[in-house]
């Protein structure tokens, strides 16, 4: 009797079972919008080519400050990394022998003077007494002319001139001679106030003291150096080219400079050759020197790179703010003929104001998405107009 129930029961369970097996009827997918993007062509121009060097900043002016004379040193008035003003003392060294020199030579200018004053008066004296050595001789020889003076007392009218006309050439002499000598102690003591000077050495202009190399105690040697002092309004960095790339520059051209690792980093400052010089004739080097404008935030010492521009070239261009970089990779968005966007894996090139040189990835033409935002993926429809 139970095995007759169950084919019935089997009956009625396999339209149930079937009923149970067909699949719902699907609803229809809701069709995504299209995201609204703007989009250029990658277009082939004119792009100049460029390259670059890594140079050190440093100030346009350094100065050695150094003795001219060997004296011991009293003080040394500042250290590393003050800033000071031109004229300022750095320096104090002992001159005491010095001032003793400068005394001397101020007294012998003054005997000298002294002299040329005695000097002049002999000459004056003589003077005078020519000329009553000629008056003398003018009356002489007219009484003897009418036989009323002697030929004796002629002659010693004569020998009185004479001798009156040689004292007078002898005290022009003599007043020459301590003129000399005068002007000789000026110079001396000249000499003298201007070496009592080199007893304080002061700044030779607005800086910062980047090394001190004495203390107070050492002996200066002239021209050993004790401070260096840079100039703290003026900068300029110093980069080395081989001699291909040093003929693609020229002095007062304008180039971007990056310097260092701070403010700097993310920006580029305008700096100009001012001098491009050759450092090694055997390597055909060449010392490129690049003014930058004054700047507080620039230091002597740091890191710089300079960008200079080349010849131009044809190549493919999109606009820097497309290149999506991701790790070491870089891509941009195209736009297919569906509308869709597509992740394009790009080789890029050199960065140029706000266009970037594609190198490989891309064909003329191709339509790029000039602002993917960071949400946008491959395969998104797209909309939007050209840029």
């Amino acid at each position: 009797m139970k095995h007759a129930i169950l084919p019935v029961l089997a009956l009625f369970a396999l339209p149930a079972l079937a009923a149970g097996c067909r699949a719902a009827p699907s609803q229809p997918a809701a069709k995504a919008s299209p995201v609204a993007v703007s989009t250029v062509r990658a277009e082939s121009t004119a792009l100049a080519s460029s390259f670059e060097a890594g140079g050190v900043v440093r100030a346009r002016s350094t100065a050695v400050v150094s003795s001219r004379i060997m004296a011991p040193i009293l003080d040394v008035h500042v250290r590393a990394g003050d800033h000071v003003h031109r004229g300022a003392p750095l320096v104090t060294l002992d001159g005491r022998e010095i001032e003793a020199n400068r005394a001397r030579a101020t007294a012998t200018l003054a005997s000298a003077v002294e002299a040329v004053r005695a000097a002049e008066s002999e000459v004056r004296t003589a003077q005078a007494s020519i000329a009553l050595a000629r008056t003398t001789h003018e009356r002489v020889r007219t009484l003897h002319e009418k036989r009323s003076a002697t030929p004796q007392e002629l002659d010693q009218a004569v020998s009185a001139l004479e001798t009156a006309e040689a004292q007078l050439g002898q005290a022009e002499a003599h007043v020459s001679a301590t003129r000399a000598a005068r002007d000789a102690a000026q110079a001396a003591s000249d000499a003298a106030a201007i070496a009592s000077s080199y007893a304080t050495l002061i700044a030779p202009f607005d800086g910062v003291i980047t090394e001190r190399s004495v203390d107070p105690g050492t002996m200066a040697s002239p021209g050993a150096g004790l401070l260096t002092i840079e100039d703290s309004t003026a900068f300029r960095l110093e980069v080395s080219l081989d001699e291909a790339r040093a003929t693609q520059v020229s002095t007062r051209e304008l180039v971007d400079v990056h310097v260092g690792d701070g403010e700097f980093r993310d920006r580029s400052i305008s700096g100009r050759v001012s001098e491009i010089a050759r450092i090694d004739s055997a390597a055909h080097g060449f010392l490129v020197k690049i003014d930058l404008p004054a700047d507080p935030a620039l230091r002597s010492g740091v890191f710089g790179r300079a960008r200079f521009t080349g010849p131009s070239r044809q190549t493919l261009v999109v606009p820097a703010t497309a290149a999506i970089r991701r790790g070491q990779l870089t891509f941009v968005f195209t736009v297919d003929a569906d509308g869709r966007a597509r992740l394009q894996a790009v080789s890029p090139g050199a960065a140029v104001r706000d266009q970037i040189e594609i190198l490989a990835g891309l064909h003329e033409a191709d339509l790029v998405i000039a602002n993917p935002t960071p949400s946008l993926s491959d395969g998104t429809p797209v909309s939007g107009g050209r840029r």
